[in-house]
Protein backbone atom coordinates (compact mmCIF):
# COMPACT_ATOMS: atom_id res chain seq x y z
CA UNK A 1 0.00 0.00 0.00
CA UNK A 2 1.50 3.27 -1.19
CA UNK A 3 0.62 6.67 0.43
CA UNK A 4 0.04 9.85 -1.47
CA UNK A 5 1.97 12.85 0.28
CA UNK A 6 1.12 16.14 -0.84
CA UNK A 7 3.50 19.38 -0.31
CA UNK A 8 1.97 22.73 0.94
CA UNK A 9 -0.94 23.68 2.88
CA UNK A 10 -3.84 21.46 3.18
CA UNK A 11 -7.25 22.66 1.50
CA UNK A 12 -9.59 23.92 3.52
CA UNK A 13 -13.02 22.99 1.10
CA UNK A 14 -13.68 19.70 0.35
CA UNK A 15 -15.10 18.88 -3.69
CA UNK A 16 -18.75 18.69 -2.03
CA UNK A 17 -18.12 21.93 -0.48
CA UNK A 18 -16.49 23.41 -3.77
CA UNK A 19 -19.39 22.66 -6.03
CA UNK A 20 -21.94 23.88 -3.20
CA UNK A 21 -20.11 27.16 -3.99
CA UNK A 22 -20.42 26.75 -7.84
CA UNK A 23 -24.09 25.95 -7.34
CA UNK A 24 -24.92 28.72 -5.09
CA UNK A 25 -22.94 31.25 -7.02
CA UNK A 26 -24.68 30.59 -10.36
CA UNK A 27 -28.21 30.38 -9.00
CA UNK A 28 -27.57 33.91 -7.36
CA UNK A 29 -25.01 34.99 -9.87
CA UNK A 30 -24.85 39.01 -8.52
CA UNK A 31 -24.22 37.72 -4.66
CA UNK A 32 -20.41 38.67 -3.55
CA UNK A 33 -18.16 36.51 -2.16
CA UNK A 34 -18.74 37.39 1.28
CA UNK A 35 -22.32 36.45 1.00
CA UNK A 36 -20.94 32.89 -0.43
CA UNK A 37 -18.30 32.43 1.83
CA UNK A 38 -21.42 33.18 4.61
CA UNK A 39 -23.74 30.60 3.26
CA UNK A 40 -21.19 28.18 3.01
CA UNK A 41 -20.05 29.07 6.55
CA UNK A 42 -24.12 28.36 7.47
CA UNK A 43 -24.62 25.09 5.43
CA UNK A 44 -21.46 22.99 6.24
CA UNK A 45 -19.34 24.92 9.14
CA UNK A 46 -16.51 25.00 7.09
CA UNK A 47 -15.30 28.69 7.80
CA UNK A 48 -13.30 30.31 4.76
CA UNK A 49 -12.05 33.69 3.36
CA UNK A 50 -13.83 35.71 0.70
CA UNK A 51 -10.03 35.31 -1.15
CA UNK A 52 -10.67 31.22 -0.96
CA UNK A 53 -14.18 31.47 -2.63
CA UNK A 54 -12.68 33.88 -5.59
CA UNK A 55 -9.50 31.39 -5.54
CA UNK A 56 -12.34 27.75 -5.57
CA UNK A 57 -14.62 29.36 -8.44
CA UNK A 58 -11.66 30.52 -10.26
CA UNK A 59 -10.78 26.57 -10.18
CA UNK A 60 -13.93 25.89 -11.52
CA UNK A 61 -14.33 28.89 -13.97
CA UNK A 62 -16.41 31.79 -13.05
CA UNK A 63 -14.91 34.63 -12.43
CA UNK A 64 -16.75 38.22 -11.22
CA UNK A 65 -17.20 40.41 -14.08
CA UNK A 66 -19.46 43.39 -14.72
CA UNK A 67 -22.97 42.38 -16.41
CA UNK A 68 -23.41 43.61 -20.00
CA UNK A 69 -25.96 46.37 -20.59
CA UNK A 70 -28.28 46.12 -23.10
CA UNK A 71 -31.71 47.93 -24.14
CA UNK A 72 -34.86 45.14 -24.05
CA UNK A 73 -35.77 44.04 -27.65
CA UNK A 74 -39.03 43.09 -28.11
CA UNK A 75 -39.58 40.59 -31.09
CA UNK A 76 -40.71 43.49 -33.87
CA UNK A 77 -36.84 45.02 -33.03
CA UNK A 78 -35.09 41.56 -33.53
CA UNK A 79 -36.90 40.85 -36.77
CA UNK A 80 -36.51 44.75 -38.22
CA UNK A 81 -32.65 44.82 -37.56
CA UNK A 82 -32.28 40.76 -38.77
CA UNK A 83 -34.44 42.50 -42.21
CA UNK A 84 -32.03 45.34 -42.23
CA UNK A 85 -28.79 43.83 -42.08
CA UNK A 86 -29.92 41.01 -44.78
CA UNK A 87 -30.48 43.71 -47.10
CA UNK A 88 -27.34 45.35 -46.25
CA UNK A 89 -24.99 41.95 -46.73
CA UNK A 90 -23.84 42.62 -49.91
CA UNK A 91 -23.03 46.19 -49.80
CA UNK A 92 -19.63 47.65 -51.40
CA UNK A 93 -17.33 49.62 -49.58
CA UNK A 94 -18.60 52.42 -52.29
CA UNK A 95 -22.00 52.33 -50.95
CA UNK A 96 -21.14 52.19 -47.22
CA UNK A 97 -18.72 55.15 -48.05
CA UNK A 98 -22.01 56.90 -48.35
CA UNK A 99 -23.07 56.19 -44.71
CA UNK A 100 -22.22 58.02 -41.54
CA UNK A 101 -22.37 56.78 -38.46
CA UNK A 102 -23.19 58.51 -34.87
CA UNK A 103 -23.13 57.44 -31.44
CA UNK A 104 -24.69 58.89 -28.08
CA UNK A 105 -23.56 58.62 -24.73
CA UNK A 106 -25.23 59.93 -21.30
CA UNK A 107 -23.14 61.26 -18.36
CA UNK A 108 -25.55 60.92 -15.55
CA UNK A 109 -25.30 63.26 -12.61
CA UNK A 110 -26.35 61.06 -10.45
CA UNK A 111 -23.48 58.38 -9.47
CA UNK A 112 -23.83 54.73 -9.07
CA UNK A 113 -21.60 54.05 -6.64
CA UNK A 114 -23.13 50.52 -6.25
CA UNK A 115 -21.42 48.65 -9.25
CA UNK A 116 -22.73 45.10 -9.89
CA UNK A 117 -21.16 42.15 -10.83
CA UNK A 118 -22.18 38.52 -11.47
CA UNK A 119 -20.43 35.37 -11.64
CA UNK A 120 -19.75 33.70 -15.32
CA UNK A 121 -17.69 31.38 -16.91
CA UNK A 122 -15.56 33.01 -19.75
CA UNK A 123 -17.86 32.97 -23.24
CA UNK A 124 -21.04 33.87 -21.46
CA UNK A 125 -20.76 37.34 -21.80
CA UNK A 126 -23.92 37.95 -23.69
CA UNK A 127 -26.22 35.02 -22.69
CA UNK A 128 -29.25 36.17 -21.47
CA UNK A 129 -28.83 35.75 -17.63
CA UNK A 130 -25.93 37.40 -18.00
CA UNK A 131 -27.44 40.65 -19.16
CA UNK A 132 -28.50 43.86 -17.22
CA UNK A 133 -31.33 45.11 -19.61
CA UNK A 134 -31.87 48.69 -19.10
CA UNK A 135 -34.30 51.22 -19.90
CA UNK A 136 -34.59 54.75 -20.57
CA UNK A 137 -32.37 57.07 -18.72
CA UNK A 138 -33.74 58.81 -15.44
CA UNK A 139 -32.68 61.76 -13.47
CA UNK A 140 -30.57 64.62 -14.60
CA UNK A 141 -27.44 64.28 -17.10
CA UNK A 142 -26.09 65.14 -20.22
CA UNK A 143 -26.80 63.87 -23.61
CA UNK A 144 -23.77 64.24 -26.18
CA UNK A 145 -23.61 63.40 -29.71
CA UNK A 146 -20.81 62.11 -31.88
Amino acid sequence: MSRFYSTGRPRVTTPNEDRYLAVTAKRNRRSTASDLSRQLSSATGTTVSRQTVYRRLGHIGLYTRRPVRCVPLTATHCRLRLAWSREHALWTLQQWSCVMFSDEYRFSLQSDSRRTFIWRAPGTRYHQENTNERHRYGGAGWLVWG
